[in-house]
């Protein structure tokens, strides 16, 4: 295609045209058609990203590299592998439904609305894809705003509070994310991510042990504030209660990914000997993040706390698979990143949608509504079913991958781990019942209607996809697997292995778990690594870009 090398800036770009049009409209049903027509068009723009995405191939595509403030060695870079290939249309979807689920709650300042929305689709878009730290930076800091604003301006009672938490949250691990990316300027003279990787692969960038354990903290805290990991996680809940339907689906389908996104693109290549001093005790955070998110969700009188409760426990469960250290856990984390966005945006606007009727999130307000709501109740079993993680559906595939990673590393671990896919069980089918199922006791629920043919056409389409990623997980983990895999080779070396002093090696546990790990690996991974070459007609070959990049200061 022609314009691939500029694909990713038409995407980036189709919403910032559709907030300049909003400035135009003076209805709030025009500036409805005006989010919607340039939402769909920039989900339409980046379905290119996977159909034409070479999946044999590890290295960056559909690359755009422009000069922008060349005194500091700025420059506007962006491109897409395969651990950010999926989350851009992930991004873009979701902004379309964010739209068509506030199409009748949003009346006034509907244009401001629908700005911010447009704002924050390019900003998240463009964290996905930044292959320069300080436009990286940049992105990150724009996607906070929007946000904010949507929980401030148009949340709940006390959105105020809430709004002025997530944002002092954010800026918090903002300000040490910025002191990182400035201490690697420092040392490289470059913001040029693939060249600071190089240079790190390399042995070129020589960081002392403590002060790569200082760097690794600055970024990673930034990102564990935004997955959120426990114990920072206090923000969300409020957060998710207080913003409108669109701000929760947002903020949990995409805003929450940045977090792992970041320590997958940063934190690992980067500093790969800190992050193995260091994972220990990461795992621990992740599964008590587990583990207390599930029963902290259960105990929720609120429904949307359940959900918020629910994202902290699935959202440990990928910080679990990234610090496995294993190819096969690390693309269960990248699939359960858009697993958990499908399944818990869908049970933000099942909330939403009972909230629209009954205005009330209290659990005890409900019971029995598939009496008056079938439908909507067929709708909720399913999406709750995939959050779950019923074998057929999307949670399925990403759990299993993860947990299988986290025994391949350390059997406790993946014990552990395991056992959060029961508490998750646990509390999900409990709101279930206390909501679907039973006799319709409460007056006020005899007469609601049932989803319209808006609703169900938002509903359908998450349903669908949870149906299509448990099918058909292959045809997104190939795409997947050629990144985790190049992600890893710095964690296969033999100090990734090192046995502790004293300790005996234990190979017929290794020779196992090759066996086990080599069925599936094979069915998901290529079976060789590509030969180099271009990534797409145009493009260079990734050592011609490195030495590029190399030889531009």
């Amino acid at each position: 295609m022609v314009f691939d090398h500029r694909l990713i800036s038409l995407i980036i770009a189709t919403p910032l045209l559709g907030g300049l049009a909003l400035l135009a409209t003076r209805t709030a049903s025009g500036a409805r058609r005006v989010a919607l027509v340039f939402t769909l068009i920039a989900f339409a723009l980046s379905l290119r990203l996977p159909f034409g995405f070479n999946s044999g191939a590890d290295g960056m595509q559909f690359v755009q590299r422009l000069s922008w403030i060349p005194s500091f060695h700025i420059h506007y870079y962006v491109g897409v592998d395969g651990l950010s290939l999926w989350l851009v249309p992930l991004t873009t979807l979701l902004t379309v439904i964010g739209v068509l689920v506030s199409w009748k709650s949003v009346g006034e300042r509907a244009r401001t609305f629908y700005l911010l929305l447009l704002l924050l689709d390019a900003g998240m878009v463009g964290v996905f894809v930044s292959l320069d730290m300080f436009l990286f930076y940049l992105f990150w800091e724009a996607s906070l705003v929007p946000m904010a604003l949507l929980i401030g301006i148009f949340g709940h009672e006390r959105r105020i509070y809430a709004a002025v938490k997530f944002f002092l949250y954010t800026m918090a691990g903002s300000v040490l994310m910025l002191a990182g990316i400035l201490w690697l300027y420092n040392l490289t003279g470059t913001f040029d991510w693939v060249r600071i990787q190089h240079l790190a692969a390399s042995g070129a960038l020589h960081i002392g042990s403590a002060t790569a354990i200082w760097l690794f903290l600055a970024f990673f805290i930034a990102f564990a504030i935004k997955v959120p990991l426990f114990p920072f996680h206090t923000w969300l809940p409020d957060a998710h209660v207080e913003a409108p339907t669109a701000g929760s689906v947002l903020l949990a389908g995409v805003l929450l990914k940045m977090g792992p996104y970041g320590m997958l693109r940063f934190c690992l290549p980067l500093f790969p000997g800190a992050a193995r001093a260091l994972a220990t005790p990461i795992l621990i955070l992740g599964l008590i993040g587990i583990i207390y998110g599930g029963l902290v969700a259960f105990v929720q009188p609120n429904m949307k706390k359940l959900v918020a409760y629910s994202s902290v426990s699935h959202m440990g469960f990928i910080i679990v698979g990234v610090f496995t250290f294993t190819s096969i856990g690390l693309q269960g984390s990248v699939y359960q990143m858009l697993n958990h966005g499908v399944s818990t945006a869908g049970l933000f606007i099942l909330v939403g949608m009972l909230y629209e009727r009954r205005h009330t999130f209290e659990l005890k307000e409900y019971g029995g509504i598939a009496t008056a709501m079938p439908v909507f109740a067929g709708f909720f079993v399913l999406l709750v079913m995939s959050s779950a993680g019923l074998p057929l559906l999307n949670g399925f595939v990403g759990e299993f991958l993860i947990s299988l990673g986290a025994f391949l590393s350390r059997h406790v671990i993946g014990i552990v781990a395991i056992s959060g896919v029961i508490v998750s069980a646990i509390y999900l089918l409990y709101w279930t019942k206390a909501t679907i199922w039973g006799e319709l006791q409460n007056p006020k629920n005899q007469g609601l209607k049932d989803i319209n043919a808006r609703e169900r056409l938002v509903l359908a389409t998450l349903g669908g996809l949870a149906l299509a990623m448990g099918l058909a997980s292959p045809l997104f983990l190939n795409k997947i697997a050629p990144s985790a895999n190049a992600e890893m080779r710095p964690f296969q070396a033999p100090a990734a292995f090192a046995l502790p002093s004293g300790a005996m090696p234990r190979p017929e546990i290794a020779l196992r778990q090759a066996r086990f790990a080599a069925p599936l690996m094979a069915h998901i991974s290529p079976p060789s690594l590509p030969k180099p070459g271009p990534l797409h007609p145009g493009s260079p070959s990734p050592a011609a870009r490195l030495a590029g990049a190399g030889g531009e200061q």
